[in-house]
């Protein structure tokens, strides 16, 4: 029998959320402190026409002011090589972002936000609507310059757990 939605106790809700798998990303921007970044999993393809991706933060979040007053982000799509990176910008040793930013190469496309060079893609995007939503807002981004690294395997989290997905070609 379902539950009425005021009746959903949150740690099942994200036990739940635990059994969807989803893309890890990075998201970044750049703030009047520099270059600032964080792991999401919340990304979603809205449209092609224009191309527009969503991303939810927490408005909890340490970065969260920064990219809400940014007005671009980019979103990093990881690799299974990137996994050590995802735990470290999402906060795991509480390391400085320059020291966070060290661990990867990162280029600029439009934005100037940073975007990893070897991530499986990096969409480079202007904000162009947020809707607060509960404890996050859900910024639609619209893409402004797309960088494809090199095509490799995926990496999703699952379970509480990083896995690889594995791409073929041909």
């Amino acid at each position: 029998m379902a539950m009425p939605a005021a009746d959903i106790d949150p740690a099942l809700f994200r036990e739940a959320m635990a059994r969807l798998g989803a893309a890890v990303t990075i998201l970044t921007t750049r703030g009047p402190e520099g270059d600032v970044g964080m792991t999401a999993s919340a990304v979603c393809s809205v449209t092609d026409t224009p191309p527009t991706v969503l991303v939810c933060i927490n408005r909890a979040g340490s970065q969260y002011e920064t990219f809400k007053s940014t007005g671009f982000i980019c979103i990093n799509v990881l690799a299974h090589e990137h996994e050590e990176l995802s735990p470290i910008f999402a906060g795991v040793g509480d390391l400085p972002m320059e020291q966070r930013f060290a661990r990867g190469e990162w280029i600029r496309l439009v934005t100037g936000a940073p975007a990893l060079r070897t991530a499986a893609a990096s969409l480079d995007c202007k904000v162009t609507q947020s809707v607060d939503v509960g404890t996050h807002t859900v910024f639609f981004c619209e893409v402004q310059a797309i960088h494809l690294g090199p095509a490799g395997s995926g990496l999703v989290y699952h379970g509480r757990a990083y896995h690889q997905i594995l791409h073929r070609f041909g």
